[in-house]
C-alpha cells in the first residue's frame, strides 16, 4: 500500500485547504482510512477517520464540525476539507489506512496557519 498526501500549505486563519491522499495496492477487505497531525513537541494526534465499507466518519472533538473527511473509491482518494482554520491547526498532517489498527503511513503535508 502506497499513501501519498498533497494539499498541504500556508493559509490564513479562518481560511480553508483541502488535502488530498492518494491510495494505491490497497487491498478488497474491510479497511479504515484517517489523517492524522503531528505539530512540533506535541504527540501525533488523529483529527478524522472512515470506515470505507459503511461510510461513517469519526472526528477529533478540536476539528468536529470544521474539517470533513470524505472518499472518492472511483479514485482511490481520500479528502481531509479544513475550514475555518486556527493557528493550532498548524501540524504535519499525514494520510493512514488499515484494518483494525493503521498500518500504512503516508510521508505527510505540511500546513501552516498564520
Amino acid at each position: 500500500v502506497q499513501l501519498v498526501e498533497s494539499g498541504g500549505g500556508s493559509v490564513q486563519a479562518g481560511g480553508s485547504l483541502r488535502l488530498s491522499c492518494a491510495a494505491s495496492g490497497l487491498a478488497y477487505s474491510s479497511y479504515c482510512m484517517g489523517w492524522f497531525r503531528q505539530a512540533p513537541g506535541k504527540e501525533r494526534e488523529g483529527v478524522a477517520h472512515l470506515y470505507v465499507r459503511g461510510d461513517e466518519t469519526f472526528y477529533a472533538v478540536a476539528v468536529k464540525g470544521r474539517f470533513i473527511i470524505s472518499q472518492d473509491n472511483a479514485k482511490n482518494m481520500v479528502y481531509l476539507q479544513m475550514n475555518s482554520l486556527k493557528s493550532e491547526d498548524t501540524a504535519m498532517y499525514y494520510c493512514a489506512e488499515g484494518s483494525g489498527t493503521y498500518t500504512n503511513w503516508g510521508q505527510g503535508t505540511q500546513v501552516t496557519v498564520s
